[in-house]
């Protein structure tokens, strides 16, 4: 890869956020990771991806996607067995490879390893997040700082489903009478923010244009909503993601877009109808 293709691709700016918060969070926050378990999923994620790479045929081995799936796993999952934490990096990666539409995989590695792990067992949960308003203020100007600096690329999706999800947490606290002080808090939430910027905003399991992005957001968000204030389940945008990622080939079929390569971020798809030109 080229030097000038490395500052393009905004992976490295994320393995960049994700390792300081994971140090920070380590040193100084205390967010209860295991060294054993971060370990395990930083190598069994990279064992994975080569593995899939030489099955699947393809013509170079690239760490990082696996990298950032094993950051984003390490500061959300929490699991008091190491064969747990291994078996998340084995589902995560290996989704990426066997479950895909049109040259596309369909579910977020670390959401659908994370969904797979609290429905199969007692012993893995999700951190809530609860970092601290300095800290959360911190990470947030910092994922600000990321769309920025890539150029907002692809961004409508965390733009959008922050935007319909703080809506309605306001909604539903003019509803109640409740003070504005309460979504707020509800907001303040780093597994939140690592989802909005981290997880849903994967170019490569949203739609390819970007109308259809903002409709998925919608969808995304809605979902967490009713999840989280109707079923009083937690984790809702999590769960939501995971129920909404099989519409993304539906939508994509419908609203034609460029599939996204991390290496040419700047390709522009156009965003109208199927047969209809523009």
């Amino acid at each position: 890869m080229k030097p000038l293709s490395r500052i393009r691709d905004p992976r490295y700016f994320q393995i960049a956020v994700l390792t300081t918060l994971l140090a920070f969070g380590i040193g100084i926050l205390d967010f209860g990771i295991h060294w054993q378990n971060a370990v395990a999923i930083l190598l069994t994620a990279q064992a994975t991806q080569f593995i899939g790479t030489r099955l699947a045929g393809l013509p170079r081995f690239d760490p990082m996607s696996a990298l950032i799936t094993s950051l984003s796993l390490t500061l959300l999952l929490r699991t008091d067995l190491v064969v747990l934490a291994c078996a998340a990096a084995v589902i995560a990666i290996g989704s990426k490879f066997v479950i895909r539409v049109k040259g596309k995989h369909v579910f977020n590695p670390a959401n659908v390893a994370l969904v797979t792990l609290m429905l199969l067992s007692d012993h893995a949960w999700v951190s809530s997040g609860q970092w601290g308003s300095a800290a959360i203020g911190a990470f947030g100007l910092t994922c600000l700082g990321y769309l920025v600096l890539t150029r907002a690329r692809r961004a409508e999706t965390t733009i959008a489903f922050l935007g319909f999800y703080a809506a309605l947490l306001f909604g539903r606290a003019l509803w109640l009478g409740d003070p504005m002080s309460i979504p707020v808090h509800q907001l303040q939430n780093g597994a939140l923010l690592i989802f909005a910027f981290f997880m849903i905003s994967d170019p490569k399991t949203t739609p390819n244009a970007a109308l259809g992005r903002i409709v998925f957001a919608a969808v995304v968000a809605a979902i967490a909503f009713i999840i989280q204030f109707s079923y009083y389940q937690p984790n809702g945008p999590i769960l939501a993601l995971i129920l909404s990622a099989p519409l993304v080939p539906a939508i994509d079929a419908l609203l034609q877009g460029t599939h996204y390569r991390w290496e040419k971020p700047d390709a522009r798809g156009s965003t109208h109808l199927k047969g209809v030109k523009t």
